[in-house]
């Protein structure tokens, strides 16, 4: 693989315009394709076949009205309360509202407020109504019986006196057919009043199926409407999104203040912000000092840019074709940025050493791309294998934004060993600063350098952190391995659930309309439970307004359920529509047990109703994922562990170093967990990293952090111990091997981690809320993973064990193919070299 890199390396050098000429058609072809063909992103973390994804199916086939997404507007009045404007100003809104081609229909707070405050005195004046009907009925009925008694006792005296029949009947005929007259309209009255008893008894359950169910305030202050859309959310363009803002925000001229939810707030169409570019300016800042010269540090940047170019347009032009949610680019471009800058520092860094020493610029390049291209390949390649394993959980969503970032990283590693060197061919000199050639071309002149570069870096490798690591090997393995074990401890209280709006910044509108919401009507208003009940055949009206009031009761009573109200009935009466308001927010845990048990309640609501349930919406839909994702997780770890295991096996030929190397990740994976629970969870430092109200954590972050972090610890323990390997096959002792190899290496690997930690830090205070605690856990998980473990723990054991480290059973050494990842089969080149070198034996 060296030799191919190698022979890769000078192409590219000798045919730059080549190259240059091909990545910049791909840019061309990418971003033509972006601008053509891009759909809209959306937060759509549904999962095909889950009760959820059946149910809201089942609604858009038979009850359409109720099957498209629903968000809610909270208006409030910047007086005391509304006043008559205020109102018609709402309604007015509301009304335009409808006329949008994508909205179903709304629901006027005012308008159904009312309806349940006149219900409560219609139900009251029906009860009077009622009694004094019942009474009516009882003096009619008693009025007959006395006049039943008297036909009676004179129809016996007429018998007893001798009259026949037909005279008696002639007497008395007209009387009894008065009788039976009164008796027929009291029958008709009794079954008139038993039908009004009962439409009095469904009226009163549907007042306590609403209780606590409010849309207007108690002061009167604020309302909520509800907007039924004729697709899903996820499925609304950012236009629409802004004309139901901007017509919800006209009420501001009654002075009413406008709020819609997250759901239609939220903005997910920009990528980039102020803070991403930040993060950015701090990474260039490292390569200039790194690197001393405006050109040298320009390179890796301009290498990253090209590769989230190209990465990112095709996922963004990809989106037309598939769902795609707006985590899934911003992934694509943290790593890619992340990456692209690092493995063309890697390249470049040591091209630009080996100039320094007096060796062939083109020479140079090819080797450098032989050597660490070979190490930044394979890095590639586990980061690859780490991203595309997303696809193994089986969750659609994740997927996409798997394969989006893996497709980055995979465009990232092809830049870096070819358009890299084709850039430095043209760069030339330019790479280095005068200052630092005449330093060099002095310090080559001089005699006995050799001598005198071999003693600088011996003192290096022995007073710098690698020899003060390896001079007290135990105690900082013991100290790296506490460190970490204390960080970690939070990981144990971890609580996974999608964001809802209560996480959001305090100045945003979302969150406002969470605060307003949760104030006035309760926290469960803000992410109400849609039921959805298949009804039995053959059900009258009243039937089947009386099975919905039955299953209302049984879910009403369940734990921690504020309000159960029966919201449609469809045209067959088969399928019902409920609404379940529990007592918190869509991501708290007691709403997460409410799902839970609900669904528990199946069996008993379907013996004594008949009907049977299911649950769908927003908050179902979002416990369903994170269950699905923590269930994913174990399968996930042991695969991705598995796959880049047999790869770093491969490519150091140890069984000790892939497991010194995974046993690390799993630390640090640890200690980032504890810090994100810290930070987003609990609130520590939550004034420093923007995090105003904590809660739980985003549910995809550890399976996405699982596979990122593995990924890139994978790249700085290939770039850390293929140095230690280098410098091993090359004949040096193997703990002499681990000072010498980690000296070479330190100082571009604590280069590389900053820079990457610059950049994820940037997606620490993104615009996309979302994004944040997933910027965080990678800025720390990169940070204690590269200078605790793979920069202290790593070398601490490795020179601990010495010349085991590097053991490999004979059979399996046999069977192995040898990738040559330290460059060992590239002889050690002379300046005037312009033949491909030869194969040497490796150790």
């Amino acid at each position: 693989m060296a030799l191919f890199l190698y022979r890769l390396g000078k192409f590219s050098y000798r045919r730059r315009w080549l190259v240059i000429s091909l990545w910049l058609a791909a840019l061309v072809a990418v971003g033509g394709s972006a601008a053509a063909f891009h759909g809209t992103l959306s937060n759509n973390f549904q999962i095909p076949g889950t009760e959820t994804q059946q149910m809201a199916d089942k609604l858009k086939k038979e009850l359409p009205s109720s099957s498209g997404g629903s968000a809610s507007v909270v208006f409030e009045a910047n007086d005391a309360r509304f006043s008559q404007a205020g109102r018609d100003a709402v309604t007015a809104a509301l009304t335009k509202l409808e006329t949008l081609p994508d909205v179903q229909g709304t629901v006027d707070p005012f308008a159904t407020q009312a309806q349940l405050d006149k219900a409560v005195a219609d139900l009251d004046a029906g009860r009077e109504q009622s009694a004094a009907g019942k009474a009516r009925l009882d003096q009619a009925a008693a009025e007959l019986a006395a006049g039943k008694a008297q036909l009676g006792a004179a129809e016996q005296q007429m018998a007893a006196a001798g009259l026949p029949a037909a005279a008696i009947e002639a007497q008395l005929g007209k009387q009894k057919a008065a009788l039976a007259e009164g008796q027929a309209k009291l029958d008709a009255g009794t079954k008139e009043l038993e039908a009004g008893e009962a439409k009095l008894a469904l009226g009163a359950r549907q007042l306590e199926a609403s209780k606590g169910l409010r849309f207007v305030s108690e002061d009167g202050k604020a309302a909520i409407a509800q907007v039924q859309f004729r697709t899903s959310i996820n499925g609304l363009t950012p236009d629409v999104r802004q004309q139901v803002q901007d017509i919800v925000k006209e009420v501001s001229a009654a002075n009413v203040t406008a709020l819609p939810s997250k759901e239609i707030s939220e903005d997910i169409s920009e990528l980039f912000g102020t803070a991403e570019i930040i993060g950015i300016a701090v990474a260039a800042l490292v390569l200039v000092l790194m690197l001393g010269t405006l050109i040298a540090a320009g390179l890796p940047l301009l290498m990253a840019v090209v590769g989230v170019a190209v990465g990112v347009g095709g996922t963004i032009a990809l989106s037309g074709a598939t769902e795609m949610s707006s985590i899934s680019p911003m992934l694509a471009l943290m790593l890619g940025l992340a990456v692209g800058i690092d493995y063309s520092l890697f390249i470049v860094n040591r091209h630009r050493s080996q100039l320094l020493t007096g060796m062939d610029a083109e020479e140079s390049v090819a080797l450098a791309t032989g050597t660490s291209g070979n190490a930044v390949m394979f890095a590639g390649l586990t980061v690859i294998i780490a991203l595309a394993a997303l696809v193994v959980p089986g969750l659609p969503f994740l997927a996409v934004m798997g394969l989006s970032a893996a497709a980055t990283v995979a465009v990232a590693v092809v830049v870096a060993l070819t358009l890299t060197p084709a850039v430095l061919s043209l760069v030339g000199r330019k790479l280095i600063s005068k200052r630092a050639w005449a330093k060099a071309e002095k310090h080559n002149a001089a005699p006995g350098h050799d001598t005198e570069d071999r003693t600088r870096d011996e003192y290096r490798s022995s007073h710098g952190w690698g020899g003060m690591v390896t001079n007290h090997p135990w105690l900082a393995l013991l100290a790296g391995v506490v460190l970490l074990g204390v960080v970690a401890l939070p990981a144990s209280q971890l609580r996974l659930a999608l964001p809802d709006a209560s996480s959001e910044p305090v100045a945003s509108q979302a969150f406002k309309a969470y605060d307003v919401t949760k104030r006035s009507f309760g926290e469960g208003m803000t992410g109400p439970i849609i039921v959805v009940g298949d009804l039995p055949e053959g059900l009258s009206d009243a039937e089947a307004q009386a099975k919905q009031f039955d299953v209302a009761d049984i879910l009403r009573e369940t734990g921690n359920v504020t309000a159960a109200v029966p919201l449609a009935l469809s045209e067959d009466r088969r399928t019902a529509v409920f609404q379940v308001i529990p007592n918190e927010g869509p991501a708290s845990a007691s709403t997460v047990q409410v799902v839970s048990e609900l669904r528990a309640e199946k069996g008993q609501i379907r013996d004594s109703t008949g009907v049977s349930i299911g649950l769908t919406g927003q908050t179902a839909g979002n416990v369903d994922v994170s269950t699905k994702l923590g269930d994913a997780l174990p399968p996930y770890l042991a695969i991705v562990v598995g796959l880049s295991l047999i790869l770093l096996l491969l490519v150091f030929r140890s069984i000790w170093v892939p497991l010194l190397a995974t046993g690390g990740f799993l630390l640090s994976l640890a200690a980032a967990f504890g810090a994100v629970v810290a930070v987003y969870q609990w609130g520590w430092l939550g004034a420093v990293f923007g995090v105003e109200n904590p809660g739980a954590v985003l549910s995809f972050l550890p399976i996405i952090l699982i596979g990122v972090l593995f990924g890139l610890a994978m790249d700085y323990q290939v770039f850390i111990t293929s140095g230690m390997r280098e410098s091993f096959m090359h004949g040096e002792s193997a703990k002499h091997a681990v000072r010498s190899g980690f000296s070479h290496a330190a100082a571009v690997v604590t280069a590389a981690a900053i820079i990457m930690v610059s950049v994820f830090s940037g997606f620490i205070f993104s615009h996309l809320n979302m994004v944040r605690p997933l910027g965080f856990a990678m800025a720390f998980g990169v940070l204690i993973d590269a200078f605790v473990v793979r920069m202290t723990i790593v070398p601490a054991v490795m020179y601990l064990l010495g010349e085991k480290a590097w053991w490999l059973p004979r059979w399996l050494d046999r069977i192995l193919p040898d990738v040559d990842v330290e460059g060992a089969k590239l002889r050690k080149p002379t300046p005037a070299a312009d033949v491909e070198p030869e194969e040497v034996g490796a150790r």
